[in-house]
């Protein structure tokens, strides 16, 4: 069975460079896709969940490593920092901000697939699961979702989801098996305790509320299964 190909991101604003780029990574085989803007980049690292993000320095409209700095608030993927400029203490300030590597657009081809596979080896060693499959993962990721118990914070594309600690814990819960069947009471003795005073309908405000948040998804969706519970559906498309 063929081994999926790892995902790029290039982000940079110029189009030609950013094309450019584009051919040389689809020549070594990666899958790619570009984002112009810093929305775009945001947006697409919460969506396409790439492997690696070639980040450009500085975008219109943001500060210089502004984008670099939001990504990081948001998520651990690794970034190669692309720059026309190739200044010492900007090399310096951008990989103490979390960048994994710095490299000047002028660079030979060659050098950067290298670089890039150097990084991607760091992060994703060939025998290793993905972070969301090792035992006692407390981090779940689906297309557009990412649901993060550890420091109980949730995006949903790109945008971080504020909610409260409960209605996160059932999120991650159901999540955590996806196209399992929970009954409410089973919901309530393993996300309330068994000692909660409570009734059934409190599992069922909170599943209200999350449906609220995230709407229709093609993806996956929170369905009810009548006279049974709930559970997490993943879709086939």
């Amino acid at each position: 069975m063929t081994e999926p190909q790892q995902k790029i991101l290039i982000a940079d604003s110029d189009e030609t460079a950013a094309q450019l780029t584009m051919f040389y990574l689809t020549q070594a085989l990666y899958e790619t896709k570009i984002a112009a803007s810093a929305d775009q980049v945001l947006a697409e690292c919460g969506a396409l969940f790439p492997d690696l993000v070639l980040l450009e320095a500085s975008f219109p409209g943001r500060e210089k490593f502004q984008v670099l700095k939001e990504i990081r608030q948001q998520t651990d993927i690794p970034i190669i920092l692309f720059s026309n400029e190739n200044d010492v203490a900007d090399r310096i300030y951008a990989l103490d901000q979390g960048a994994d590597d710095y490299l000047a657009k002028s660079c030979d081809s060659r050098e950067l697939i290298a670089r890039i596979r150097a990084v991607l080896r760091r992060y994703h060693p060939a025998a290793d699961p993905k972070p969301q499959d090792l035992p006692g993962s407390e981090c779940v990721r689906y297309p557009e979702l990412v649901i993060n118990l550890t420091n109980y914070s949730v995006l949903y594309r790109g945008e971080s989801v504020e909610m409260p600690p409960k209605e996160l814990e059932l999120l991650y819960f159901l999540a955590s098996s996806p196209n399992q069947v929970f009954s409410r009471e089973q919901l309530l003795d393993r996300l309330w305790g068994f000692d909660y005073m409570g009734d059934t309908r409190t599992v069922d405000v909170h599943i209200k509320r999350l449906r609220e948040k995230f709407k229709e998804n093609k993806y996956w969706a929170i369905k009810t299964v009548w006279g049974i519970g709930y559970k997490f559906e993943v879709r086939e498309l």
